[in-house]
């Protein structure tokens, strides 16, 4: 039920549906093979769930329309990171929904062209045997793009999936415009990668990569904290997910008229008990390091706000500042009902996550902010 409340919640989500529809009308063809039990090569698997504790798309529940900037809490700040957690983790799912949505036989390399159900314009569909991406070889490519777009920058492509089909490994790339050219006409060059592996060098029985880039922002006097990029680290070991990673958002502001602010964050979680500890900086965007101590001790949440507090209201009592300040300490420790309080363990069973932050760090702002995704 957590998947299906995500992808009610995020509107370029709503791909997902889109692109099973749009397989599915494909399968339907009878001219073209559907597998039989056992034959897919498609993985089975293409993300990883991340407790709701700290991944929870109604964190906010709408709070933050109309808000100004000098409206925020601490409360809020580690509310607003479950919720971008959860655009990143929601990403994820709908990789995995759009490959389990393929119910072509791709036992083999083929071609071919169709009419779109969702925008009536004509998409080719072809599978290769023997890719590399990035430097990586894979054993199969799926690519579908919209025929005749295939001219533009982006080739038209749509969706990229490289794969191994063993031990499971891949990249997903999505571009939602080149799909529907009609219900994602907002999502102008929006497009996701997600790579996903079960064969982590990284001390995880699996992780996943999400990045995405080019999201549209939303008019800064609506939302002033709407998202551009996002690069987010999930790694699972037994019960046991942790996540790392930036968001980008070049409108966000705190009590001064200086603009775009990182979320940089590490958070680990366990989804027995559905608890979760996370840490949260807010560097500027454009902050040129990966040093943990800079990233999540000087530019603290407390730190940030002391000084933009203080740089706007010179000479503000400390009484009124701590009404600010609080639940601003980190990390911040959630549970199956969100955001409990920052700085102190409510419990002892906390201890074990708040300890796996200290392994975590997060990206350089500097590339969050300059990242670039795109096809092969």
């Amino acid at each position: 039920m957590k998947k299906l409340k995500i992808m009610k919640k995020i509107n370029f989500l709503t791909l997902i549906s889109l692109v099973a529809l749009l397989l599915f009308s494909v399968s339907c063809d009878d001219s073209i093979d559907t597998p039989q039990a056992g034959e897919s090569i498609l993985p089975e698997r293409f993300s990883i769930d991340i407790p709701q504790s700290i991944s929870n798309p109604d964190a906010v529940n709408g709070r933050m329309a109309g808000r100004t900037t000098e409206d925020l809490n601490g409360n809020e700040i580690y509310e607003l990171l479950s919720l971008f957690i959860a655009i990143g983790e929601a990403s994820g799912d709908l990789a995995e929904a759009v490959i389990g949505g393929i119910a072509v036989d791709v036992d083999r390399a083929f071609f071919l062209s169709y009419q779109s159900d969702e925008d009536g314009r004509t998409k080719n569909l072809e599978v290769i045997e023997g890719a590399s991406y990035e430097g990586v070889d894979y054993e199969f490519v799926l690519t579908i793009t919209d025929a005749e777009s295939e001219s533009n920058t982006d080739g038209g492509k749509a969706l990229q999936v490289f794969w191994n089909k063993s031990l499971i490994k891949g990249v997903a790339i999505l571009k939602p415009f080149n799909i529907d050219r009609i219900k994602d006409v907002d999502a102008g060059d929006a497009i996701y990668r997600i790579e996903y592996t079960e064969d982590s060098d990284q001390d995880y029985d699996a992780h996943m990569i999400v990045t995405i880039d080019n999201l549209p922002l939303a008019n800064p006097l609506e939302d002033p904290y709407s998202i551009s990029t996002l690069k987010m680290f999930v790694g699972r070991k037994g019960d046991v997910v942790d996540v790392f990673g930036n968001s980008h958002h070049p409108n966000a502001a705190f009590f001064t008229d200086t603009k775009g602010f990182n979320w940089a964050f590490v958070a680990s979680g366990i989804h027995e008990g559905n608890i979760g500890v996370a840490e949260v900086g807010l560097p500027p965007g454009d902050l040129d390091s990966n040093d943990r101590a800079l990233l999540l001790v000087e530019h603290s949440l407390k730190n940030v706000f002391t000084n933009q507090i203080q740089n706007a209201f010179p000479g503000i009592e400390q009484s009124l500042i701590d009404q600010y300040l609080h639940n601003t300490d980190a990390p911040g420790y959630f549970n199956s009902d969100g955001f409990i309080q920052g700085g102190t363990s409510p419990q002892t069973i906390f201890d074990p996550l708040a300890e796996r932050l200290q392994d975590l760090t997060p990206y350089n702002p500097a590339d969050i902010a300059a990242l670039e995704v795109e096809f092969n």
